[in-house]
């Protein structure tokens, strides 16, 4: 059986055109051999897998091929590769020095490629500075590394540096296609983008997880085979629990839910990628940033489809939900029932629910006034009044219609002179506007608008006890309690309030907590007439200096009291010889 090599070997680039993603570096490379301006120490640092080693060795061939017909030739004899993971010793470097003394056999140029820089001690980075800073006319160092900060400061700035960047998702799926055709393999757009997202930048991942997907589905990449086999949740769960969001569906939504944790996902990976997701969707809501979308062209359509049926206000906040679950994911001790609150407020982001009635106690016709002033009266149409319940006042309507449209003057003792043309008719007859009829006309028409719309409003009266008094009383005491008001709490609990009628008589100790409380006094009074539907209910604040201001209840106080609203309780002490303990 042949020997299969991997697609990241048998496909890495012969030249500076076939590298992936880094059209610049690749670029000034090629300027620098061109125009004999290039560096003898190269520093190659980036992510993994972005082509750093590959790149170093097309320039090692290209910069001796030169006067060679073979455009073959590799030069092997020339270009030397040292892994400083396992040979950074200062004892190693040293070996290095004295091979660069010697000349190439063949070719122009020696170049070292010292792989994985970083991991070389401190001393082998000082054995190799004089060397890097100076070499034989003949050498070229190219160093390449992924993390540059550990690298001292004088090799830096010995060093041409290159930055790799990540390859792009577009650019990742582009070469997977024409490795793909490359190797008769049928594939689907989609399929192919999921396996650049995976690969997060680097390609050498990319041919590796597009070997091992092609090796389960064989010679036909599909999307959801794709997604079975890197165990990913592709873009199309996260569309259904959308819209499972869009429509209030919760008890759906936590079904979904348990389904993608069944299937052995994470809920932290599931919460990020639907936050994600909310970002995608603002995204494809304008045309001007759809290109941010790293997707194939049906999944745009089916984002652009979704983002219809939201509006921003809903993305924004779907994403601050998704976002601060995924921040309290690892410090929670119940992670499953932090993503189904989640959840659970995203599908309520847009649920109404009752719809509340209005909190106002006498309605706003109540407060309107008749004494405006109207230039032409027509006959009103009849109009039925408006019940409002909570604060149960009726309204009476009265409409009389008038006979003719007359107009009013507002101030009749500007009068015309003589030669003023009739106003009025009477009995079909034109009469002057100072005549008798005139001003008989007048006065009719003004007792007709003022029983044009007679509004009788009656306000809730119902009989209620002291008790239930007292309690809507407390219940304000503890609301102001709660606001941070404890002054004035402290006022209404000094002592019981006394009803006489529907007269409430409150006494305080002293004239200064008098002027405290009737400040307070129409909020309360507002309060106690809704609460007990009577709009009857005063206030009476009496001040009584012998009022000695509550303190903690002793136990035998407190036993006192309660012996007073229940006499039974003293026949039970004497009964069972029981005693009232401090």
């Amino acid at each position: 059986m042949e020997q299969f090599v991997v697609s990241a070997r048998k496909y890495r680039p012969q030249t500076f055109k076939d590298v992936v993603g880094q059209q610049a570096i690749t670029n000034t490379l090629l300027n620098a051999i061109e125009n004999n301006h290039l560096a003898s120490a190269l520093l190659f640092t980036g992510p993994r897998g972005v082509g750093k080693t590959t790149c170093a060795r097309i320039l090692a061939r290209k910069i001796n091929q030169p006067g060679y017909d073979d455009p073959y030739e590799d030069f092997a004899f020339n270009v030397f590769e040292l892994d400083a993971a396992s040979n950074n010793s200062v004892d190693d470097i040293r070996n290095l020095i004295d091979q660069v003394r010697i000349p190439p056999q063949t070719g122009q140029y020696k170049v070292y490629i010292i792989d994985e820089v970083h991991m070389l001690s401190q001393a082998a980075f000082n054995a190799f500075l004089k060397t890097l800073e100076e070499p034989p006319k003949h050498a070229i160092f190219i160093l390449a590394t992924t993390e540059k900060h550990k690298i001292i400061p004088t090799i830096l700035s010995r060093c041409q540096i290159f930055d790799f960047k990540r390859i792009t998702v577009k650019d990742a799926k582009e070469h997977l296609a024409e490795v793909a055709k490359s190797q008769g393999v049928e594939f689907e757009d989609d399929a192919l983008h999921i396996i650049a997202q995976k690969a997060d930048g680097a390609m050498r991942d990319a041919l590796s997880i597009f070997d091992r997907v092609v090796s389960y589905c064989g010679n036909n990449l599909t999307r959801q085979a794709v997604t079975e086999n890197l165990n990913v949740l592709d873009y199309e769960t996260y569309i259904n629990v959308t819209d499972l969001i869009l429509e209030n569906k919760i008890p759906e939504l936590l079904l979904a839910y348990n389904d993608i944790l069944a299937k052995g996902f994470d809920g932290h990976h599931f919460i990020a990628g639907l936050a994600s997701h909310f970002r995608d969707l603002l995204v494809a809501k304008n045309p001007a940033t759809l290109s941010l979308l790293e997707m194939g062209e049906a999944a745009q359509q089916l984002y652009g489809q979704q983002s219809q049926k939201t509006n921003q206000e809903f993305l924004l906040k779907g994403i601050d939900i998704a976002n601060d679950c995924d921040l309290k994911y690892k410090a929670s001790q119940n992670q499953r029932l932090l993503v189904e609150l989640a959840l659970m407020q995203l599908a309520s982001i847009n649920f109404d629910g009752e719809k509340k009635k209005p909190d106002f106690i006498i309605p706003p016709t109540y407060y309107r006034r008749n004494d405006y002033s109207i230039s032409e009266v027509k006959a009103p149409k009849a109009q039925i009044p408006e019940v409002v319940e909570q604060a149960e006042v009726k309204i009476e309507t009265t409409v009389i219609e008038p006979q003719a449209e007359v107009p009013v003057i507002t101030n009749p003792t500007q009068a015309e002179p003589s030669t003023a043309k009739p106003q009025a008719v009477e009995n079909g007859t034109k009469v002057s506007s100072m005549s008798l009829a005139s001003i008989r006309a007048k006065k009719e028409m003004a007792e007709n608008l003022k029983s044009t719309v007679k509004e009788v409003v009656h306000l809730a009266s119902e009989p209620f006890t002291e008790t239930e008094m007292l309690e809507q009383w407390l219940k304000y005491a503890q609301r102001m309690e709660d606001k941070g008001y404890r002054i004035i709490a402290a006022l209404l609990t000094i002592n019981d309030p006394i009803l006489e009628g529907t007269t409430i008589v409150h006494e305080l100790p002293n004239e200064s907590s008098k002027i405290d409380f009737e400040k307070e006094k129409p909020e309360l009074l507002g309060y106690l007439r809704g609460k007990l539907h009577n709009h009857d209910i005063q206030i009476n604040v009496k001040v009584n200096e012998t009022l000695v201001e509550k303190k903690r209840y002793t136990a035998q106080e407190k036993y006192n009291r309660l012996a007073e609203l229940n006499p039974n309780l003293e026949v039970m002490r004497n009964l069972f010889g029981l005693e009232v303990n401090e």
